[in-house]
């Protein structure tokens, strides 16, 4: 009689993490102005740009700081634009290079009379781009870093300890919280359509 042995050749399963395709996330673009006509020329030009803007902030007045007054002048004031078409989260770093050659264009005698700070939104945070480094910043591209600046939480949006005083404030929470329902419609509709397309 011949005696078979047989082995129990235990097989490991890797399980191996596929990226994910990515939602868009909604284009959102402070400005600091000291110049009227210069910030209808700049929102001329950020529509021609990005697209149409489906939501302007209120007007701000920017007295937390004076960092840019001897640039910009005084009184400096603040405001947001959300544009309708989304944007995926790695175009921040183009924009941001986009937006420096328009505040460059409308600078008066080398100085700046428009600031633009582009960034995004998503359902969770606030992101800004940013062309300084500093130890939360993440690396982008073309000189330019993610900076992590409100994530949202129980309704609300909240700062880092590192978040910009303004931002720390929570003046602009609620222009925050009316551009994320807008972004959560849109996206909505487009899981919806890209749906519907599949079927």
């Amino acid at each position: 009689m011949i005696k078979v042995e047989w082995s129990l050749v235990k097989i490991r399963i890797i399980k191996i993490m596929i990226p994910q395709p990515i939602n868009p996330v909604k284009l959102v673009i402070g400005v600091l102005f000291s110049d009227e006509r210069l910030l209808t020329e700049a929102k001329n030009s950020l529509i021609e740009k990005f697209g149409k803007i489906d939501y302007q902030s209120t007007i701000f007045e920017f007295n937390i700081s004076d960092y840019y007054c001897s640039e910009m002048g005084k009184p400096i004031f603040r405001l947001f634009y959300s544009h309708t078409p989304l944007i995926m989260p790695n175009e921040i770093a183009r924009i941001k290079l986009e937006t420096n050659a328009i505040e460059n264009t409308l600078a008066i005698s080398g100085n700046r009379k428009i600031n633009l700070d582009p960034g995004y939104l998503d359902y969770d945070k606030f992101v800004l781009a940013s062309a300084k480094y500093n130890g939360q910043k993440v690396y982008l591209d073309q000189g330019i870093y993610a900076d992590l600046t409100l994530h949202y939480e129980k309704g609300d949006f909240l700062p880092f300890p590192w978040s910009f005083p303004d931002f720390k404030s929570g003046i602009y929470n609620s222009s925050f919280l009316m551009i994320r329902a807008k972004y959560k419609g849109q996206l909505r509709k487009l899981i919806r359509k890209t749906r519907e397309n599949s079927l």
